[in-house]
């Protein structure tokens, strides 16, 4: 017959997750300020362009749009 298997209890569970935990945030590699910045002005000037192209569409759409309608009324 096979030997059951004997459970820990609750708390040492709850140590040896902790623990893991701590031994994968040493895994860890933090990029340095310098990359921070400069990823966050890459994504800074990503999000300027989308805007400024949105915008751009948006105008030129409304613009189409009320030229069309005042051709429609006359």
């Amino acid at each position: 017959m096979a030997e059951a298997k004997k459970k820990s209890n609750v708390f040492s569970r709850i140590g040896s997750f902790f623990r893991s935990c701590v031994g994968e945030m040493k895994k860890i590699t933090w990029p340095t300020p310098k990359t921070t910045t400069k990823n966050f002005l890459i994504v800074v000037t990503v999000i300027l362009i989308a805007g400024l192209f949105i915008f751009a569409l948006d105008r030129g759409l409304y613009a189409l749009l009320n030229l069309v309608m005042a051709t429609g009324t006359n």
